[in-house]
């Protein structure tokens, strides 16, 4: 096994890398800055250069990886076009070359309430439109995928339980994108998540379960 994450050095992805290494599974980290990227990610972990928005720079990226996970998000900014290139065409260019190059296993972190059309974050550019019709675009392709969609994230971990249910079924909560990271991982080793879209939260009250009992469930 060897992984290719796509948006390395996010606030998600940079966690996704942290947990690959630390299961002794390689890593080709996509960045578009390598001198920024040494500084967040860790040192065992290939950097290689590359843009989802540049089609021809994702092959050579890919290399020899045989499965990939996708965390990119368009940033808050005032380019309305920026979640539709991000979160779409970005999505679609990484399953074109997936697919080119025959890889294994696709696991992209969504987000919760994609299919809520009238939903606050859609203001910002109609954000979850978009993750809505990426996460489409990878259920049509014919590959092995894993979609994750998480709730409001945040950077500090904690100890609450994860709560992992099926698609359209958690509509609030949030979440540590460490556990984002350890989910979207474990999705790789659980036949369970095989072609799923999971949702999860953490809540301080839910009974802990093992990865295969999560996935499991939905």
């Amino acid at each position: 096994m060897k992984a290719f994450v796509a948006g390395a050095t996010g606030e998600t992805g940079r966690r996704i890398v942290q947990e690959l290494v630390a299961r002794n599974i390689p890593v080709r980290a996509l960045v578009r800055d390598i001198e920024k990227a040494r500084g967040i990610l860790p040192p065992d972990a290939e950097l290689v250069v590359g843009d989802v928005l540049q089609p021809e720079s994702l092959a050579t990226a890919l290399g020899d990886s045989t499965i990939l996970l996708c965390a990119t998000g368009a940033k808050p900014s005032f380019d309305p076009t920026g979640p539709y290139k991000v979160d779409f065409e970005g999505t679609k260019n990484l399953v074109a070359v997936a697919k080119a190059q025959g890889i294994e296993h696709f696991v992209l972190v969504s987000s919760l309430c994609t299919s809520l059309l009238f939903h606050p974050l859609n203001l910002f550019w109609l954000i979850l439109v978009w993750k809505k019709q990426a996460e489409e675009y990878i259920q049509k392709s014919g590959l092995t995928y894993t979609i994750v969609r998480p709730g409001g994230l945040k950077n500090e971990d904690n100890s609450d339980a994860i709560v992992m249910q099926s698609a359209d079924t958690l509509f609030d909560g949030s979440i540590p994108r460490q556990k984002v990271a350890q989910v979207s991982v474990e999705a790789l080793f659980e036949p369970a998540a095989r072609n799923k879209i999971v949702e999860i939260i953490a809540k301080p009250e839910a009974s802990a379960k093992t990865f295969g009992e999560l996935f499991q469930q939905c």
